[in-house]
């Protein structure tokens, strides 16, 4: 197995450096996945038994300028790492303003992810700054956990408002219950409700439009013919919906929620060469 990436472009390693920050906030361990063509980080979080998942995907040539990598074999021709995000994210920001940052999988003292940069320097000398992040080698047995997951069979799907106004709305709420209901309808109208036993807030935002899948994307949506104001509504875990809304600094172009009736929220970023699907299940 081999992979080695060179970034030399400021503004490309500027953009892979928010991206690892945003997952960092998301996950404390995650999944490396390295192919000929993209690079993924993969949570695969049981949804069915609470645990959140994640998808993030990025081309590879949006983001290196030099890139060379050698699978398992031929036939699997890809290299998985459980890779700790904070640390990649605290090696990259260190350098920032390096002239070139080489990525590549190294075998020290165990596997590790090596970050060299070179950086500007006043004299004819060079400097190098060396990071040895460890990652753990997913065995091929296992790689099955890891793949793209499919769309869910939605009941709505409603983009986003502004996620910065959204996570303002979180916060409050955050501070009155553990839990928040996320509904929404195929008429671009979506609720936050918070009901407790002493309280009881709902925010409403309207005309936020409505995406259109084809019906073999998902099962859901347009199949199912709902009444266009007939809500869906997921209760879920008001942290894990704030984790999502705090650690984004990747600006998508387009944000969305898929809703399965009382099972899952499925959140969609969009962003020129990223997308990022989260997962967060329903509680009873």
């Amino acid at each position: 197995m081999r992979f080695r990436g060179k970034i030399v472009d400021v503004a490309c390693l500027n953009h892979f450096t928010r991206v690892v920050s945003t997952i960092s906030k998301l996950t404390k361990t995650c999944v490396l996945r390295v192919t000929g063509d993209h690079i993924f980080f993969v949570l695969s979080g049981k949804v069915a038994n609470g645990g959140v998942g994640m998808w993030c995907e990025l081309a590879q040539a949006n983001i290196f300028d030099e890139y060379q990598m050698e699978g398992v074999s031929s036939e699997n021709n890809e290299i998985c790492l459980e890779v700790t995000p904070e640390n990649v994210s605290r090696a990259l920001k260190t350098v920032q303003n390096a002239k070139s940052v080489k990525v590549k999988l190294t075998k020290k003292h165990c596997p590790c992810l090596t970050i060299v940069a070179e950086l500007p320097t006043m004299s004819s000398t060079s400097r190098v700054v060396t990071h040895d992040v460890p990652v753990d080698v997913i065995p091929r047995r296992l790689w099955h956990e890891f793949k793209e997951p499919s769309m869910p069979d939605f009941d709505v799907s409603i983009y986003l408002p502004h996620l910065k106004t959204m996570k303002n709305v979180v916060d409050r709420m955050k501070n009155l219950s553990n839990f928040l209901v996320m509904e929404a309808n195929m008429s671009g109208e979506m609720n936050l409700k918070i009901e407790t036993d002493l309280v009881s807030v709902t925010t409403h935002f309207k005309d936020l439009g409505n995406p259109q899948w084809d019906d073999d994307t998902s099962q859901g949506g347009p199949s199912r013919r709902r009444e266009p104001y007939a809500m869906a509504q997921a209760r879920v875990d008001i942290r894990k919906l704030q984790q999502f809304l705090m650690g984004q600094q990747v600006n998508p172009s387009k944000a969305m929620c898929n809703i399965v009736h009382q099972r899952v929220l499925h959140l969609i970023l969009l962003h020129e060469d990223v997308s990022l699907q989260y997962f967060i299940p329903a509680v009873a």
